[in-house]
């Protein structure tokens, strides 16, 4: 029997206590927080840094590794209660008529956040695009400090993970790359409140398609708030 997976869900690997989110840096910055377990004082905090759940939308963003400035990968461990309050300090990334009261409401919201929340398309192991969106998750102020300080609890280098699922791929092994993607599954939001994040259900509509459902992202409207290019795709900007 097939599933269907819901347009826009949070996937993740995740225990009792934690959750995996991943990022890319250059070595400067990567090499020496896979090794401490923490950034190194270069990593800014005064810039918006974006996590993301989706190993395969991290390739997609970091080209496998290869890109400039993102040639190491990182698996960040952190507690689900971090995950929890930036998910309910969050704002969505564009105006959604059907949560907001009207576009001034949307912009006052926005400003005050700490984190925003924005959905782009799933990849498959060719970096395609799939019919359902992937999470992503800005912090900014308060959030990048409570990550940094509070809420990471390890990070390991996955570069080498990102190489080999990547050289399967080209071979065109694709069942074997498979394999070794890491375990993501639905991520249990029942406990969390998302009603500022999420739009009402339809009538008839299913639970598993609405309850980790949030508007997903306008591109444009990103830029008109202020968020740089580099931001804007997930990383922090050095240089």
């Amino acid at each position: 029997m097939s599933t269907t997976v819901p347009t826009r869900e949070i996937r993740a690997v995740y225990t009792e206590e934690t959750v995996t989110v991943y990022q890319a840096y250059g070595p400067g910055i990567g090499l020496p927080a896979a090794r401490d377990g923490r950034f190194p004082g270069g990593w800014k905090r005064d810039r918006m840094t974006w996590i993301k759940p989706s190993f395969r939308w991290m390739m997609y963003r970091c080209g496998w590794g290869t890109k400039p400035g993102q040639e190491t990968v990182l698996a960040v461990e952190m507690s689900r209660a971090g995950l929890a309050w930036a998910l309910r300090h969050a704002a969505l990334s564009h105006f959604d008529p059907a949560v907001h009261a009207d576009r001034d409401a949307w912009r006052a919201a926005l400003r005050a956040a700490p984190t925003r929340v924005q959905w782009d398309p799933e990849r498959d192991l060719r970096l395609r695009p799939l019919g359902h969106r992937s999470l992503q998750l800005g912090l900014a102020g308060e959030a990048v400090a409570r990550y940094a300080d509070e809420w990471i609890v390890g990070i390991r280098d996955v570069t080498p993970l990102a190489h080999e699922v990547h050289a399967l791929v080209r071979a065109g092994d694709l069942d074997r790359a498979a394999a070794l993607l890491p375990p993501e599954r639905p991520y249990p939001v029942a406990e969390l409140d998302l009603s500022h994040l999420t739009p009402p259900a339809a009538a008839g509509g299913s639970a598993a398609h609405t309850s980790a459902s949030v508007a997903s992202p306008a591109r444009a409207s990103r830029r008109a708030n202020g968020v740089a290019a580099a931001q804007d795709c997930g990383e922090q900007a050095w240089g």
